[in-house]
């Protein structure tokens, strides 16, 4: 009988032989490693003593922002009172007994798509903020077509001028884009507040009066200069004010201790280093949580801190190319968007719907989406809603073009790359050798319309 047919082997197996062979190993894989495009894009500026401020002229027209909402059920949704005053009339109005009062009056309104709230040259019966869904403002054309002039979203207020004049009137038509609730103030019941609240009538006064400064079309307080004159007539004296409070940015560290055991760093360093190993994939993953921060720390991530007059909302849905053109077109010198993959995706098929196909950019040696020109890096820290939607990012970058810059320290003490350090912090009685890495940065816009957001982009529309 042959060893095939009993089965004995005839020579070394390889299994057995792996244990004299050496192995060709890679070093560690980590898959949450990214392009981290937001890190490789934003001009970063050296900040030597930790804050960075930024100093602007006086902004006159502030407010118009959004009010809070609270949901609690289908048919409980309340105003958060202390938002009332991004109401540009009620800016700095500190009466939070007033402002609970006003607030209670607001009742709740469910509208349907296609339905009319206001109408354009109708007197303004009530202040609304819309709680949740998408609203169309609508224009006249140059030949008396209607025109959309934009989508306004959640937090919106409409009719504010109901609070400080006489016969307002709606100066464009308002239609629901989609269903969605309203929470309405009657002007009687305005006017019943005002009336019993003589401080909140002398407070509005005073914001009326302190708005009559003369101000650019940005909202800043104006800088009397004479042109086109002839002759020696007498020039305007003028000079140029700054913010009283101009805004300050502090480093943001990111964190970590790792800890290697002396007999791993001695026995099992051959042929990696243990010790670079492990600090290597921690930098990495700093280095992800840093990059998520800039974008959505409360304090100072770019989506939370983008003005809400450069918020905008797409108008069906989908990203489409007009949605991508009025983000643009909100700002000088775009030089990058920055999106979600599922929404470059979504938007990509948006233009071959309209048989489009943006020719991409090289940037780095690889070839990336466009459109315009301006790459659309893909960035998976931006976030998506339970209900499918994100945002779409759109910057300028640079102190020289008053863009987005990015803030990290001068030099670190054990600086393994800028703005990152790993700092040895000695061998405990348990023999664990501790290293401290840290990262530190932060962002700053210079300008308001350095950067804007296309919001309520929805990803799973169109599959």
């Amino acid at each position: 009988m042959t060893s095939e047919a009993t089965g004995e082997r005839l020579s070394l197996s390889t299994r057995a032989a792996r244990n004299l062979a050496t192995t060709t190993k890679t070093v560690p894989q980590m898959q949450g490693i990214t392009p981290r495009w937001l890190l490789r894009r934003l001009p970063w500026v050296e900040v030597p003593g930790g804050t960075y401020r930024v100093n602007r002229r006086l902004r006159l027209a502030v407010g118009s922002g959004r009010v809070g909402v609270v949901q609690a059920g289908a048919d409980d949704v309340r105003i958060i009172p202390e938002t009332l005053v991004e109401l540009p009339p009620l800016r700095g109005y500190g009466d939070a007994a007033v402002l609970a009062g006003l607030a209670r009056r607001f009742t709740p309104r469910h509208v349907q798509p296609g339905e009319v709230l206001a109408a354009a040259g109708a007197p303004v019966t009530e202040v609304l903020v819309i709680a949740h869904g998408k609203v169309e403002r609508i224009g006249t054309g140059e030949y008396g077509d209607p025109q959309t002039l934009g989508v306004v979203a959640d937090g919106t207020h409409l009719g504010e001028q109901a609070l400080h004049q006489d016969e307002p009137v709606w100066a464009h038509t308002y239609k629901a884009a989609t269903a969605g609730t309203l929470l309405a103030l009657p002007r009687r019941e305005l006017q019943r507040i005002l009336d019993e609240t003589p401080r909140l009538r002398a407070h509005i006064a005073d914001r009326l009066a302190a708005g009559d400064r003369p101000a650019n079309r940005k909202g800043e307080a104006e800088i009397a200069v004479a042109s086109g004159h002839h002759g020696e007539p007498v020039l305007p004296g003028t000079f140029a004010d700054y913010d009283p409070g101009p805004r300050e940015y502090g480093l943001s560290p990111v964190q970590s201790v790792v800890r290697v055991h002396t007999r791993v760093q001695d026995l099992y360093s051959d042929p990696m280093d243990q010790t670079e190993q492990q600090l290597r994939l921690v930098i990495e993953e700093a280095l992800e949580t840093q990059e998520r921060e800039l974008l959505t720390n409360r304090g100072f991530g770019l989506l939370h801190n983008t003005e809400y007059d450069q918020r905008i909302s797409t108008r069906g849905g989908p990203p489409t190319p007009d949605d991508m053109d009025d983000l643009l077109t909100r700002r000088r010198g775009t030089r990058l968007f920055l999106a979600h993959p599922k929404a470059i995706a979504a938007f990509m098929r948006q233009c071959s719907r309209r048989g489009l196909y943006p020719a991409p950019v090289t940037e780095d040696g690889r070839p990336v989406p466009a459109w315009r020109g301006v790459p659309i890096f893909p960035c998976d820290k931006i976030p998506i809603s339970r209900g499918h939607t994100t945002s779409i990012v759109a910057m300028r970058l640079g102190e020289s073009a008053q863009g987005v810059v990015g803030l990290r320290p001068a030099e670190l003490a054990d600086q393994v790359a800028p703005g990152v350090s790993v700092r040895r912090m000695g061998v405990d009685e348990r023999a664990l050798t501790a290293y401290l890495v840290s990262a530190y940065a932060s962002a700053a816009a210079l300008v308001p319309d350095a950067i804007g957001v296309l919001e309520n982009v929805d990803i799973a529309a169109g599959h």
